[in-house]
């Protein structure tokens, strides 16, 4: 009994010794460096135990065409991460491959370069890299790399604190608070604290937009958007003749239904067209043209969307995302990556890799593609100067979504799209609820199809509360995770994006100062000295500006104006802002679904009766319908319209007159998607008096 007394006692005084820093931070994301520095400015020692070499994660590796949303949301040190990009391009130095005045300037939703602000969201891979490591330069951070979390038996624990993590090598690290900033959340899980993987049902947590998406088509990315329909199978429409690879043969699922699947990943992949900077596309460690015998068959149907995602980054490079129905997402071949043991990590990287390679080395060279894409392809390469020391292809793959935490609160889309109120804010997000497909399956008509792509709009920026980056109340006193947050998939799907990590990275380690000073658990920080820290650090809590740089305000526009979101629907609409333009939040649009079973009807009272000019506002695409019936009652009658959305809509680049009518005391205008060959989309009607 003495003995055991003895070394109970000596086990507790070694884990008080071995309290080296006042923060650990395991990952090295973006997230974990902002998390870092915030720690240092507080006076708290800090040490960043990365599995990575490099530091940044995808904003070092290749996603340089930064997802801002609104930028007016995006303060402290995320801010400053894009200052100093500004800065760097502001030295002539920089640009070594073209000069300044020669770039388009041309990014998500706001200017690459924002000399008003002095912010830059558009980069080079080795530019925000730079960044990240003068970061810790200045700021004297430790930083040990190549360190590999032992998930077995690697985090020491008792009762809910950690006290010290172990990696694969052997090393202990020890700490008084940890913060989990890896985008799988492997000390969070490892930590015994709750999390989900896969996509909930919407019955979870009351959503309209989580689980299965069968029937739903948003974006480009489904075979919808191919002139002809493509059969999954080795010989056109001959089930027998076996299933073609990238296909899968199972059941998708009922629509709403919750599975174990994940949005598919890619890598962000930088592109250069200069020749003296340009590496030929590499052919591939067990290159097969057979898997993308889907690819040949949309490219030869004539869709000529190839490049579209081949997004202009400084010094004639791309940051290179995925478009289309078969691209550069790998669809349906991470499933078990977010619990997948490092080596079956490492097989799953090396596949995504080999498919993502050998996709442009069969574009390129394949006699069978068109030649004009082909043509086209190989005027690009990989650049000499980026990724150096991984063949010139970047080091991380976008894992856009893994384990997400089960914590304090759990962020949904109600709290995103302000259905419900958000509680003790620590930063904002803005962009779109964006979920990339999760599964490729045969439609029961026979047809290829993908599914699990979302582009749902958040109606302006939303706010993301504290008790999504801790755990619950006795799973975890000294942990925060502002990367595998707490969040349903569909909310994740707009909270993941790099600027809003780095806002929640400082956020979680202003939080763990604090609760280290005030010596409480990391849930009993109290939030109005913590709202006041973070206030006067730079961070954005609360905005109250326009929701979306691409809104139109409905008042700088003439005559009456209605948007969607006042009109009367039949059947589920679909809220989006995907579109260049709009007006206020977003467009409603009916999916490509339910044919004949939804309507939107706008009804307005006139100031005087008279004769007045009606039109219609959408947002134009080639996927849309070209037959939508529109029905306008008026003084005399009904008067029967048919709107091809194809075409550009004329008036602003958002209305098309419908033509012009008398009306009495009151104007009603009715869209339906009854027999339509697209997607309806309805944003709204405007209504002039003559």
């Amino acid at each position: 009994m003495r003995f055991t007394l003895c070394l109970s006692l000596l086990l507790s005084l070694s884990a008080v010794r071995a309290v080296d820093h006042d923060v650990v931070i395991y990952g090295g994301t973006c997230a974990a460096v902002t998390a870092a520095v915030q720690a240092k400015k507080m006076g708290k020692s800090v040490i960043i135990v990365s599995p990575d070499k490099h530091l940044g994660g995808l904003s070092s590796g290749g996603l340089g065409f930064t997802d801002t949303g609104n930028k007016a949301t995006i303060g402290g040190l995320a801010r400053e991460f894009y200052h100093r990009i500004y800065l760097h391009y502001q030295k002539p130095e920089s640009w070594k491959q073209q000069k300044q005045s020669e770039y388009g300037n041309k990014g998500q939703g706001t200017p690459a370069m924002d000399g008003e602000n002095r912010t830059m969201w558009i980069f080079e891979p080795h530019a925000a890299e730079q960044v990240f490591e003068d970061f810790i330069k200045e700021h004297g951070i430790e930083v040990v790399r190549d360190e590999w979390l032992d998930r077995a038996k690697g985090v020491e624990k008792s009762g809910e604190r950690i006290f010290s993590i172990t990696t694969l090598s052997g090393k202990t690290y020890a700490g008084k608070m940890f913060i989990d900033a890896t985008y799988e959340g492997d000390l969070m899980a490892a930590a015994g604290v709750d999390y989900h993987v896969g996509r909930e049902a919407n019955s979870v947590y009351g959503e309209e937009h989580n689980g299965v998406q069968v029937g739903v088509l948003h974006h480009r990315h489904h075979f919808g958007a191919v002139k002809e329909k493509i059969s999954p199978y080795k010989v056109p429409g001959d089930p027998k003749s076996g299933v073609l690879p990238r296909v899968s043969a199972e059941d998708p699922g009922k629509f709403g239904e919750g599975d174990k699947k994940v949005q598919a990943y890619c890598f962000r992949s930088c592109y250069t067209n200069v020749p003296e900077n340009r590496i030929p596309f590499p052919k591939p460690d067990g290159y097969d043209a057979g898997q993308y015998e889907i690819l040949l068959r949309v490219l030869n149907t004539g869709w000529g969307e190839f490049f579209e995602k081949f997004d202009p980054i400084p010094n004639h490079k791309t940051d290179t995302n995925n478009h289309g129905p078969f691209s550069f997402d790998n669809i349906g071949m991470n499933y078990d990556y977010p619990e997948a043991s490092y080596e079956r990590r490492k097989e799953i990287i090396a596949e995504h890799r080999t498919y993502q390679q050998g996709l442009l080395w069969f574009v390129a060279n394949d006699p069978r593609v068109p030649k004009k894409v082909q043509a086209e392809l190989r005027e690009w390469g990989l650049p000499k100067d980026e990724f150096t020391d991984n063949g010139n292809w970047s080091h991380q793959l976008y894992i856009r979504e893994a384990r997400r935490m089960i914590g304090h609160f759990v962020m949904t889309e109600n709290e995103l799209r302000k259905k419900k109120p958000t509680p003790d804010s620590v930063g904002m997000g803005s962009y779109t609820i964006d979920s990339h497909n999760t599964q490729r399956y045969i439609t029961p008509e026979g047809y290829v199809q993908n599914e699990g792509d979302i582009g749902v709009s958040t109606n302006g920026p939303y706010e993301i509360a504290y008790g999504s980056l801790v755990p619950k109340k006795g799973q975890g006193s000294n942990l925060l995770v502002p990367v595998a947050m707490s969040a349903s998939h569909i909310a994740y799907g707009s909270i993941r994006m790099e600027p809003v990590f780095m806002i929640l990275g400082q956020s979680a380690a202003t939080a763990a100062a604090m609760a280290l000073d005030e010596k409480v658990p990391v849930q009993d920080v109290p939030y109005s000295e913590l709202r006041q820290r973070l206030l006067d650090d730079g961070q954005v809590l609360h905005y109250s500006g326009p929701k979306s740089a691409k809104g139109v305000d409905m008042k700088s526009l003439k005559g009456i104006v209605l948007d969607d979101s006042q009109a009367k629907q039949t059947g589920h609409w679909t809220e989006s802002g995907a579109a260049k333009k709009f007006i206020g939040d977003g467009y409603a649009h009916d999916g490509n679904a339910n044919k004949g079973g939804m309507t939107l009807t706008f009804a307005t009272a006139l100031p005087k009766p008279g004769k007045y000019e009606v039109r219609l506002a959408y947002a134009p695409n080639n996927n849309r319908a070209t037959n939508v019936p529109v029905t306008v009652k008026h003084a005399a009658g009904e008067a029967k319209v048919t709107v091809n959305q194809r075409k550009p809509a004329p008036e602003e680049d958002l209305f098309l007159s419908l033509g012009s009518f008398k009306f009495g005391s009151e104007a009603n205008v009715t869209i339906s998607n009854a027999g339509t060959d697209g997607y309806v989309v309805v944003d709204g009607i405007q209504i002039i008096a003559e």
